[in-house]
């Protein structure tokens, strides 16, 4: 006798069995059926049925622990997360960390400091208390736009503290508490910064300037102190050229207050580059090119500005004697109170009045060199014996002695002989020598090799500009 075991235990074998034939052929007709759409043109129906697995799929893959977490995501994913960075401080001041109850005002253009008193609230009588102060009111009647003024003000409304800048160097603060008003001086140290910095010029020499962070007294001694004897920056420069300067700056409390001196320029036009650099010797400061020439011409063609050459050196028919005679100089024409400039560095050898000359000044500037200006009107307070420099102002035009206008006569002597002012080779400066040079290099190499390095980095790749480039218009 056959034994088939309990009747439940064949009942779920027979079961499992009709599960599994019944799966087969669910799986047969649809390979059929996929078989037959992927082999035919989808209908309506086919979309509808595709649509509806994909779903169910996506449901599945969502509700299912673990599912979307076995997925690999790719290595390479970043995620960018905002950071929450704490604000920037209004001021660099620290002296403001300690009035927190203050209220710090700026003066703007047209604003004075009663304005800045009534915006607050306060009275003119406590006004003219701090101006009555001694110092006060010199300091507080010219204000200029960007000053900034400091108001401690008590629950009432009343002044008690008063913060202005006495000069760059010094804070002062008024105690007006009592019925005396107690100062306290605050010194506000300077700290001197030396930067390099380099710019390439693409419109105008200011606007490049502007760029590479200079200020426009910086921009002006580049262009009307180191480089104007070589470089016309009216005519010369042209788009690409380049400077790089090294110099110092001022920094009070966190600000740059103020550009310094400049110690060292090159400027690139026209396939050339030029140096200058400063050095102090003998009691004064000039400028020098890398071999320790100086950048300063011994003399200045045209001791004048804003003239017009009316008169040529040599013979001509004197406009007032009426007789042929010899012009021992150049005359230049110009209103009446024009000034005067030395045309080089000089020892003041006279002035005074000389028969047809008028007043006139005559400078020696060593060497056998000197000058000669005719027709003053007046002069310009300088003495018999003293020194000057190239540049001062020793007159100014007029017509006095034999004139028929205001103009100036300008000669110019070599050893007491007359020479063309217009033609003549003029004697080149003085080089430092010896140890001065010795001393002038040793200073300027820190200066010079950071200009070195700045330019090595921007323009490693820039092509030297040809000598025979000519100037975009």
């Amino acid at each position: 006798m056959l034994d088939f075991g309990p009747i439940p235990a064949r009942k779920q074998r027979f079961k499992k069995r009709l599960g599994l034939l019944h799966t087969n052929l669910l799986r047969r007709r649809l390979k059929r059926r996929f078989s037959a759409a992927f082999n035919t043109p989808w209908t309506r129906r086919h979309w509808i049925h595709a649509s509806l697995f994909a779903t169910l799929g996506a449901l599945i893959a969502t509700i299912v622990p673990g599912f979307s977490t076995a997925v690999d995501m790719p290595s390479h994913v970043r995620a960018t997360l905002p950071l929450v960075l704490p604000p920037v401080a209004a001021t660099t001041d620290p002296s403001k960390a300690d009035h927190p109850d203050w209220q710090f005002r700026r003066i703007e253009s047209g604003q004075t400091l009663g304005t800045v008193f009534n915006a607050l609230g306060l009275d003119q009588g406590t006004m003219h208390r701090v101006l009555d102060h001694p110092g006060a009111r010199n300091a507080l009647t010219r204000l200029r736009p960007g000053v900034e003024l400091g108001f401690d003000i008590d629950a009432e409304g009343q002044l008690r503290t008063f913060r202005f800048d006495r000069d760059p160097s010094h804070r002062i603060e008024l105690s007006l508490q009592d019925d005396q008003i107690q100062e306290k001086v605050i010194e506000r140290p300077a700290t001197v910064r030396t930067v390099v910095t380099s710019g390439e010029i693409t419109h105008s020499l200011y606007a490049a300037g502007r760029k590479a962070g200079l200020s426009p007294a910086a921009i002006n001694t580049m262009a009307d102190e180191i480089f104007k004897y070589d470089i016309d920056f009216d005519k010369d420069v042209q788009p690409g050229d380049r400077f790089s300067i090294v110099m110092e700056e001022i920094w009070r409390e966190g600000e740059r207050v103020d550009s310094g001196k400049i110690l060292g320029a090159t400027f690139s036009t026209r396939g050339k580059t030029y140096t200058g650099f400063r050095y102090e010797h003998d009691g004064k400061v000039e400028y020098f090119d890398i071999n320790g020439r100086p950048l300063k011409k011994s003399f200045i063609r045209m001791p004048i500005q804003y003239a017009r050459l009316s008169s040529n050196f040599g013979a001509r028919r004197h406009p007032i004697l009426g007789t042929m005679r010899m012009h021992k100089g150049v005359d230049y024409a110009a209103p009446t109170g024009t000034p005067i400039m030395a045309a080089g560095d000089a020892k003041v050898q006279f002035v005074g009045t000389q028969r047809g000359y008028g007043n006139v000044v005559i400078l020696d500037h060593g060497r056998g060199y000197t000058t000669l200006y005719g027709h003053m009107s007046r002069f310009a307070g300088i003495k018999q014996g003293q020194q000057i420099a190239q540049g001062t102002v020793i007159g100014y035009v007029g017509s006095t002695g034999l004139a028929t206008g205001p103009h100036l006569h300008y000669e110019f002597r070599v050893n007491g002989q007359h020479r063309n002012p217009l033609s003549v080779t003029m004697p080149p400066p003085e080089p430092l020598r010896g140890p001065q040079l010795a001393a002038f290099r040793q200073q300027i190499a820190p200066s010079l090799a950071r200009i070195q390095n700045i330019e090595a980095l921007m323009y490693a790749d820039a092509a030297p500009r040809p000598a025979s480039a000519k100037k975009e218009g």
